[in-house]
């Protein structure tokens, strides 16, 4: 598949990249300098001709920034704003797959829960993560295939941990959500949790689709 990757320089998209260099695929994946998310007709362009696209663009901000709202407004954007008009280009285009990443830290804190649990109120600084969710449910619904994967906290090379530090919920290396995103090329229209907490955080869904469970 030709593949519009956003964020390539990112965490995300170094896992990423010789995961699906190795698995066939084309990549295309322009820097910020390279294409604006927030242009509508430049995206337009980036997208022609793509089978799919993985927006992976984030501005993620250190955790003692999690209570300032404008230090995360460049995140907001790129999770909503962005992804409102890659879908409209990626629709407009006739791509094949829509692939958004987004935290299982949108659930509740307390007891089980699955992809099928409400999740109700969440910190606005992940309000735009549901946008971006909402985003990807839209491409689905004309026909294409969108691709939601709630992943754990990462931790491994690039990342905030060495290893999982599961204070804040469900973990995920790295090296195993580069190979969820993947996965996610080929899967049905849906939202997937991917983390290695299969207690609390249900993966049962990804793990019947994919064919494999997180373990690194």
């Amino acid at each position: 598949m030709r593949l519009l990757i956003t964020g390539g320089t990112g965490v995300l998209g170094r896992a990423l990249r010789p995961l699906a260099e190795e698995a066939g695929h084309e990549l295309a994946m322009p820097g910020h300098e390279e294409l604006d998310l927030f242009d509508p007709a430049a995206v337009a362009d980036a997208v022609r001709d793509v089978d799919g696209v993985l927006h992976l663009a984030t501005r993620i901000r250190s955790l003692d920034q999690i209570s300032d709202r404008e230090a995360w407004r460049e995140n907001d954007r790129l999770r909503a704003d962005a992804s409102r008009i890659l879908v409209d280009a990626a629709i407009a285009a006739g791509a094949a797959v829509y692939v958004q990443p987004t935290v299982t830290f949108v659930y509740p804190q307390d007891g089980p829960v699955s992809e099928d649990t409400p999740v109700g109120e969440v910190l606005p600084i992940l309000r735009s993560a549901l946008a971006a969710e909402q985003e990807t449910e839209r491409f689905a619904r004309v026909g294409g295939r969108g691709v939601v994967l709630r992943f754990g906290l990462f931790d491994g090379p690039g990342t905030w941990f060495d290893h999982p530090n599961g204070d804040f919920g469900a973990t995920l290396h790295i090296s195993d959500a580069g190979r969820a995103l993947v996965s996610a090329l080929s899967l049905p229209s849906g939202i997937y949790n991917v983390c290695r907490d299969g207690g609390r955080v249900a993966t049962e869904r990804f793990t019947r689709a994919a064919g494999w469970h997180p373990q690194l």
